[in-house]
């Protein structure tokens, strides 16, 4: 039994991982919505120490206002998606806590609907994304082209499916063992 507590342990890891990302993905898409607006707004204006924020942005990141907005915008997106997609696996992993082994047919469902959700919603992401960065691209001056990879998340929805098949074996093992009494 010190392995099944081993396994509680990662998945307590991992439920209490997906609650952070999930308060990051919020924080983050508050912070996106005050970047554009401050860019849109008050950033040629707002100075601190001498130097405008626009021009530190423009100059030390090598950046126009126009890709900014745009590459804010996308971050929006992702932070929405990826928010989603981290109060689904805390969900998903609290289920495997509450069965009290991942070795339970609701649990594998659960994980086997989490992986393809990790296949799909980056790549929704990633499309949504590409729209509102090539409809920005098309309003403001001087934006720069968008580059996005989803292969780290198709790798890892794979592997959540694996895994999902691995735990949906050994709860159909589990069943068909007579219990002691």
């Amino acid at each position: 039994m010190k392995s099944l507590k081993t396994i509680q342990v990662l998945f307590k890891i991992a439920a209490v991982i997906s609650k952070i990302l999930f308060v990051c993905c919020i924080v983050g898409f508050c912070l996106c919505v005050c970047g554009i607006v401050s860019l849109a707004l008050g950033a040629p204006t707002f100075k601190l120490g001498g130097v405008t924020i626009e021009s530190f942005l423009t100059d030390r990141a090598g950046l126009s206002d126009g890709t900014l907005i745009a590459y804010l915008a996308a971050g929006l997106v992702f932070c929405v998606g990826t928010a989603v997609l981290a109060k689904l696996a805390q969900r998903c992993f609290d289920r495997e806590q509450q069965a009290g082994t991942p070795f339970d047919s609701t649990f594998a469902g659960a994980l086997q609907t989490l992986g393809i959700l990790t296949i799909c919603i980056p790549i929704g992401e990633q499309i949504a994304a590409q729209i509102v960065h090539s409809i920005l691209e098309k309003a403001l001056p001087d934006v720069a082209a968008l580059e996005l990879d989803p292969i780290g998340s198709v790798m890892l929805g794979v592997m959540l499916i694996v895994m999902a098949q691995i735990c949906k074996y050994g709860a159909e093992l589990h069943d068909t063992i007579p219990q002691e009494a």
